[in-house]
């Protein structure tokens, strides 16, 4: 397969071009034979309609294989649709995982398309999430059209439509709470739309669905193995407040808070390339902005065996890569609750700023109830400790100037003043932060890590990755990372498995 770039790039003899963007040749030459192996590592890149049918699929699809003169290729879901094909009700495309942002020369295009797969145009209001990004919504139709071969709208359509078949095929919600909780005005809108882009019923569904389980509304997301769960599942509880998120015979839940609405979750694999997510009732109204904030909480866009292959290069990460394949950089739901644990664990051990943190939880945080006994608080917002005094802070077992920072970085996100969010511009995040007293370089790549969603943030004066590679000089160790490029996320959480693991 070749790819689309600025610059054309030579590939090892024997090596695949695994490197795509979302300008990949969709050439029938290239895609066919992915159809024929069914390989899971295309899964997401690209969806391939049958003219016989009407039916587009995953490229993993178990029916069985069209002829290939039948067969037209697809970048997105709502490329296909527009094209007049409706999904497949064994490959299920709603549970694709997403593209890898990385590396792509289109950045605003890919944040305009998070945006909306985020629900930023449910109220179908393009001139507000124009300006949002500083442009008109002329620039923002050209932008999204050139790019993903369909409008804006049409993209939000197929993402309702899609939310909703996943809905009615895996819950017991009524279908005009499905109507609804996917952002149609009407039922009748939604049931005509549903007709003309899938040719059935909503309720026909119903007779394709299991039956759910559990305590919540399920929501699936797929994403491409490997996915090491145990380390992953593990970063992130480690780190966090057992009142907030932790460990249940190997599900992860936590506490959530998404604008005016609260709720928990609880996720565990159910294959190996789909996750299970119970979701508060409570939390229905905000379904679709869960949906996009899970997927970077588990970094379920990533293509594990790109990076992976790339980091082996190096013989001393290569055995840590063999012992986790699949590590994925952890995100964060809420940007200033990563922030806080950032700038609460400098310079302490993981178990003293856990601690701490438990303090802020306990002092700042919601109480809110649960199916889990020991769950029963939402992490601190911003707002609330921006409020405090710095005694009241100081108190909690920081240092005076660390509780400063604290406050001073609280103020900034509750005045807007700093957005800790992907969507925002890294570069300039990072100025902002570094502005700020008591926040350096380490806290600053950790922050864009994991709430900023940089793969190729590095904090280089870490002293674990340091010692790792044999250096004591941030600057050496930042030139021998250099080939790690844009992967050295990846590098840094594969070298702090390796030492919470023993390795």
């Amino acid at each position: 397969m070749t790819c689309a770039q600025d610059k054309v790039r030579k590939w090892p003899a024997g090596k695949s071009c695994w490197w795509y963007s979302v300008a990949m040749n969709l050439d029938a030459d290239h895609c066919y034979p992915i159809v024929q192996a069914r390989d899971a590592r295309f899964d997401g890149v690209f969806f391939v309609g049958v003219s016989s049918t009407g039916i587009y699929c995953r490229p993993v699809c178990t029916v069985r294989t069209p002829g290939r003169q039948r067969c037209s290729f697809f970048a997105n879901a709502a490329s296909a649709e527009a094209a007049g094909f409706r999904p497949c009700l064994r490959c299920r495309p709603e549970l694709a995982p997403g593209r890898a942002p990385v590396d792509s020369v289109r950045q605003s295009a890919r944040l305009l398309f998070d945006a909306i797969q985020s629900g930023a145009l449910a109220d179908g209001n393009m001139e507000d999430l124009a300006t949002r990004f500083g442009l008109s919504s002329r620039q923002l139709r050209r932008i999204v059209q050139a790019e993903y071969g369909v409008n804006p709208l049409a993209i939000e359509r197929t993402r309702r439509l899609l939310l909703a078949k996943q809905l009615l095929t895996d819950s017991s919600l009524r279908v005009v709470d499905v109507a609804f909780a996917c952002g149609f005005a009407s039922v009748r809108q939604f049931n005509r739309l549903f007709v003309e882009a899938y040719r059935m019923n909503p309720s026909a569904l119903r007779r394709h669905k299991a039956a759910d389980s559990g305590l919540g509304i399920p929501l699936k997301l797929g994403f491409r193995g490997p996915l090491a769960w145990p380390a992953l599942a593990g970063f992130l509880a480690g780190r966090g407040s057992v009142r907030t998120e932790c460990l249940i015979d190997g599900r992860y839940v936590r506490t959530v808070r998404l604008a005016n609405h609260v709720g928990w979750i609880a996720v565990q694999p159910e294959s190996e390339t789909v996750l299970k997510v119970e979701v508060s009732p409570a939390l229905l109204p905000v379904l679709p902005e869960l949906q996009m904030r899970l997927r970077r909480l588990f970094d379920l866009d990533a293509s594990p065996l790109i990076i992976d292959s790339q980091l082996s290069a190096n013989a001393r990460l290569k055995p840590m890569i063999e012992r986790t394949p699949g590590l994925r950089v952890p995100g964060a739901l809420d940007g200033f609750e990563l922030a806080l644990r950032a700038i609460v664990g400098q310079q302490v051990s993981v178990k003293s700023a856990t601690t701490v943190f438990g303090r802020f939880v306990e002092t700042f945080g919601q109480v809110i109830e649960t199916p889990f006994p020991m769950l029963d608080r939402l992490a601190p917002t911003a707002d609330a400790v921006a409020a405090a005094e710095l005694p009241q802070l100081i108190a909690l077992g920081l240092t005076g100037k660390r509780a400063a920072t604290v406050l001073t970085l609280a103020r900034a996100v509750a005045d807007k003043g700093i957005i800790l969010d992907p969507s925002a511009d890294a570069e300039q995040v990072r100025a902002q932060l570094l502005a700020l007293p008591g926040i350096g370089p380490w806290t600053t790549e950790y922050i864009a890590m994991r709430a900023l969603g940089d793969p190729d943030a590095f904090p280089a004066s870490d002293l674990a990755l340091m010692k790792i590679m044999s250096t004591e000089k941030p600057k050496v160790l930042q030139a021998e990372a250099e080939a790690w490029r844009p992967w050295r996320a990846y590098a840094a959480i594969h070298v702090w498995h390796s030492l919470s693991a023993g390795g």
